[in-house]
């Protein structure tokens, strides 16, 4: 029943009939639509947050605005707060031009936080300020510039012993942590396996020009067996693999990774 109503807000549903699942599905649909409140996804990596934050904006009243993903992992310093709070001309050596940052983006909509434990503790004095004040200054700028935002962050990591470490702000931690998600590991939901299988074997075979393949029932022993340590993402990774590979309409377990599967 929840993946028929969140299918009509994206496109790529959360997929499983798991009592973990249903409940992470209840929380998105009780809490999306009433209230703004920041909001922190927790779960192992390949899990699915940033398709829960999604699917948490195409279930808001914020469904029409901007949904604004930003990898924090992934960007030194200098550049993660000229991306976040953008820059004007002049503010250092390639600022030729004065450029909008990703909240201004994400105006009226929702900014996710990917790995929010990666940001440095002085980006994250600003980004506090920015979720008590709702404003900010471009890099180099001396205006306040005003923002509505939705703020959703997620991690992989223990952030309160980051805390404990001084390594992540206390403040800003439970600024964060308004209210919080647990997302289950594959391994806790092993009967949405079939299912997940199933919907990107669909999403393969579409793709690739293979419609019409299926699991053996040994490859999908298989894949009922594994303990998945890198969860949804890994099955995908598998199931595209397996389409590629397959020689005839059933897939059987040769067309499965070798590692992990014996």
């Amino acid at each position: 029943m929840y993946n028929l109503i969140l299918s009509r807000a994206v496109q790529q549903t959360l997929v499983g009939q798991s009592p973990q699942l249903n409940f992470v599905l209840r929380q998105i649909l009780a809490l999306a639509r009433f209230t703004d409140a920041s909001r922190m996804l927790q779960g192992e990596s390949g899990t699915g947050k940033e398709l829960v934050a999604k699917t948490i904006h195409a279930t808001s009243p914020r469904a029409d605005k901007p949904f604004v993903p930003v990898n924090t992992g992934s960007m030194p310093v200098d550049l993660l707060e000229s991306t976040l709070f953008g820059h004007v001309k002049g503010a250092f050596t390639s600022a030729i031009a004065t450029k909008r940052g990703l909240f201004e983006v994400a105006d009226q909509g929702t900014i996710f936080f990917d790995e929010i434990g990666t940001i440095g503790v002085d980006t994250q004095a600003k980004l506090l300020r920015v979720i008590q004040e709702r404003e900010f200054m471009r890099l180099g700028g001396t205006e306040n510039i005003k923002v509505d935002v939705r703020i959703l962050a997620a991690t992989n990591s223990d952030l309160k012993q980051m805390v404990q470490a001084n390594k992540f702000r206390e403040d800003l931690y439970y600024r964060l942590n308004v209210i919080s998600m647990a997302l289950p590991p594959l391994r806790d939901r092993k009967e949405d396996i079939p299912l997940l299988a199933d919907h990107f074997l669909a999403k393969y075979c579409s793709e690739n020009g293979r419609e019409g393949l299926k699991f053996s029932p040994e490859a999908m022993k298989l894949l009922m067996d594994h303990d998945w340590p890198g969860n949804v993402r890994e099955l995908e990774n598998a199931v595209e693999r397996a389409v590629v590979l397959a020689t005839g309409p059933l897939i059987g377990p040769e067309a499965l990774p070798e590692q992990g599967f014996e």
